[in-house]
């Protein structure tokens, strides 16, 4: 992860406690300064604000240098493209290589992105995949990542494959024409940069990912539409994602009545529930009473 000079996957759970851990820290300096004074040691309250101040100096040099790191490596991808040496490729271009000249799509999306849709004949191997480990700090991840909007986006918390160049290298040699593909050209530009470092000269970049692919532009495989491979959790389910609403657009009221249903029966639903607690709460007063 350091060679592509991207930001750790961790940063946004190191911003976003960022308050807490400073709440903390207060209560702990604060109870340091009951148990020093009590021994005759006073612990100044400038003392505790620097040590809050100095903890916010570091978490912000974090967070900028995540910044740094990502601006750094969008140059290099550029470079790489402006110099020609990642081609690229819109997906009807990379359509028609795959069929006339029989070039590789490497896709590197999540299984959960590949799942629903993906170019038939692809080869699989994913830079980043679904973090399904239970260990203290995934678990704190992906807590982070579902109070942070994965409820609503349906983004699973992922993990860096640090194998990814090996298990490309097993199966391609370095002189193969390969289309790396993801699902918005982010992480295949990444792959790009990787593979470029590792000796692969023959390398084609998909534009805007498989998101931007049409239907007639790649033989698909899967239950959705590459456009909807991206999208999930709350927001997918009520269709109010960009991709969906584009689609109501061509598809009529038929579409959009469907999920106006579903976000009818959502509100039922709450109104249901809160009207059986209201019950519930009711009938142990009664319970209580008697």
């Amino acid at each position: 992860m350091e060679s592509l000079a991207l930001p750790s996957l961790t940063s946004l759970t190191n911003s976003s406690s960022k308050f807490q851990r400073e709440q903390h820290m207060t209560k702990f300096l604060k109870r340091t300064h009951f148990i020093k004074s009590s021994r005759g040691h006073p612990y100044s309250t400038h003392h505790i604000h620097w040590r809050v101040i100095k903890m916010k100096a570091v978490d912000e040099d974090y967070e900028l240098k995540q910044m740094r790191d990502m601006a750094a490596a969008k140059k290099r991808w550029d470079a790489l493209l402006r110099n020609g040496k990642v081609k690229v490729l819109t997906t009807r271009e990379a359509g028609y290589a795959i069929q006339l000249s029989n070039k590789t799509l490497l896709d590197v999306r999540p299984s959960t992105e590949r799942e629903k849709a993906r170019v038939k004949g692809s080869t699989w191997i994913p830079i980043f995949e679904v973090d399904d480990k239970f260990d203290a700090g995934t678990l704190s991840r992906k807590v982070t990542n579902y109070v942070m909007g994965g409820w609503w986006s349906g983004v699973p918390t992922l993990s860096y494959d640090k194998e990814f160049l090996l298990k490309v290298e097993e199966k391609f040699p370095k002189d193969t024409d390969l289309i790396v593909a993801c699902q918005k050209g982010l992480r295949s530009l990444a792959a790009c940069e990787l593979l470029y470092n590792a000796g692969y000269t023959n390398l084609f970049w998909v534009q805007g990912g498989l998101e931007a692919a049409e239907n007639e532009d790649l033989v698909r495989e899967g239950p959705q539409p590459f456009k909807f491979a991206g999208i999930g959790g709350v927001s997918e389910f009520l269709g109010w994602t960009d991709q969906q609403r584009a689609a109501a657009a061509k598809e009529g009221w038929g579409y959009r009545f469907m999920f106006s249903a579903r976000l009818v029966g959502i509100f039922l639903v709450a109104d249901a529930l809160f009207i059986a607690s209201q019950q519930v709460g009711r009938y142990l007063q009664d319970i209580k009473s008697h």
